[in-house]
């Protein structure tokens, strides 16, 4: 069988296997080898150089192309941290363990249970209001 072809479906098997593995890291690999393909059939017989091109435009793939590319398989889309954070901010809240001054408690938004700050006392049963979020720490006030 000819080279060329070998090379070919190196790639064609690497490029297929990127669908059913996340990373996408193979489809670089299968491409690299699609560039030898091309260059075997233009008439780059030397193994050795073959093997060089596939090992350079499958690491330049990886580390220059990757994180444009990845955006298409994976989605690229970005949630701002104001659209995050309006999502929680002003929300009601219900407080289920007490909270003293400065101090944590537990508050439920939507249906889920959240670890909570507050600046003044919150009794459980009592209502409070959402005024900003830090990761998974909501900080409340009472409800006015």
């Amino acid at each position: 069988m000819d080279s060329a072809i070998i090379w070919f479906l190196i790639g064609l098997v690497l490029i297929i296997a990127e669908l059913a593995v996340p990373g996408v890291i193979l489809i670089f690999i299968g491409i690299a080898a699609w560039i030898v393909a091309a260059l075997d059939w233009a008439g780059l017989d030397s193994f050795q150089i073959q093997l060089w091109v596939f090992g350079l435009a499958s690491l330049g793939g990886v580390i220059f192309a990757r994180r444009y590319v990845k955006g298409w398989f994976s989605g690229n889309e970005t949630v701002a941290t104001e659209d995050v954070d309006e999502e929680f901010v002003g929300k009601i809240v219900t407080v289920i363990s007490d909270i003293e001054v400065g101090g944590f408690g537990t508050v439920e938004l939507k249906g889920a249970p959240w670890k909570a700050f507050s600046s003044a006392a919150l009794l459980s049963g009592q209502q409070a209001e959402v005024i900003a979020r830090s990761n998974i720490t909501l900080e409340v006030k009472p409800r006015s």
